[in-house]
């Protein structure tokens, strides 16, 4: 990800911002004094609980840098207001053909993707796939599993 650009809601954004915050000032802190008491604890060379402290430390620190390169290279996409289209931010409501189920989809940025909460990447086959179209389109969508097809019920914010 060094310079590829990151498109991202303002929301998603926001969320960024926060958990940044979060663990530059709360998180480091609560961290530095795991190390200070598995310290207190005596010899480090068998010392456990150090070393599990400084293994959610180097976590916490990756994490922190994978956020600053995300904001780096963080575009927000605007909101223009409209729902005639699927774009960036919006929740479509969909039906698959194959599976005869309705489903309910948020497309954001890569960065905010989370499957477990029906928020699928732009950049996944089926958010691709989706991006432009209107109610009523029907869309077939290359899968690692196949081809499935979708229909556009809804958009909505």
């Amino acid at each position: 990800m060094a310079n590829e650009k990151n498109l991202i809601s303002a929301e998603g954004l926001a969320k960024l911002e926060e958990r940044l915050q979060y663990l530059k000032t709360v998180k480091r802190a609560e961290v530095a004094d795991h190390i200070e008491t598995a310290r207190s604890f005596g010899d480090l060379s068998e010392n456990a609980e150090y070393d599990e402290a400084k293994n959610e430390q180097a976590f916490m620190e990756g994490e922190i840098a994978e956020i600053e390169a995300q904001l780096r290279n963080a575009v927000v996409v605007e909101d223009d207001g409209g729902t005639d289209r699927i774009r960036l931010g919006l929740t479509v409501t969909v039906w698959d053909e194959d599976e005869d189920e309705e489903m309910v989809l948020t497309l954001v940025g890569s960065a905010e993707a989370d499957a477990m909460h029906d928020r699928i990447s732009i950049e996944s086959p089926v958010g691709q796939a989706l991006m432009g179209h209107k109610e009523g389109d029907h869309v077939s969508v290359e899968v690692p599993g196949g081809v499935i097809r979708l229909v556009v019920r809804a958009i909505q914010k």
